[in-house]
């Protein structure tokens, strides 16, 4: 199979539920958290506690993700055929989440992002006192 039939593939894999590409990019990637999923995600399967812990802290550092909405951004990334949850049915359950192809394919577009964010919304430090005239 040449690259371009996986692909094709992987396009026919999310339905189209849009009409308009951009209006279905923005509603598939807006919310505060979606974005910083996907970007946690691109190591590889993380369970929802190392999710919800350590990789979605918000920018102070000290602010957790509720429960309830992480729980609501994992369905909708799901949904969108962006992440693929993994149920292992033991006890004490243990549920993994993964990048599906489609959603690897963001990772160089929120790389892009990224380097933007750095270069053109990122406060720069203060100039020193001995610097400023």
């Amino acid at each position: 199979m040449g690259e371009q039939d996986s692909r094709d593939k992987i396009d026919t894999m999310t339905p189209r539920r849009f009409t308009c590409p951009v209006d279905g990019f923005q509603q598939t990637i807006n919310g505060k958290y979606k974005l910083r999923i996907i970007w946690a995600l691109k190591e590889g399967p993380r369970r929802y506690g190392e999710i919800r812990k350590g990789l979605l802290r918000d920018s102070s550092g000290t602010k957790q993700i509720a429960p309830r909405v992480l729980s609501r951004e994992l369905k909708t990334l799901a949904s969108f055929g962006l992440i693929a949850r993994a149920d292992f049915h033991v006890v004490p359950p243990k549920v993994e989440y993964t990048l599906t192809a489609v959603g690897k394919r963001l990772l160089p577009i929120i790389a892009q992002m990224i380097t933007f964010g750095k270069r053109h919304l990122v406060r720069r430090t203060a100039p020193s006192a001995r610097g400023a005239a």
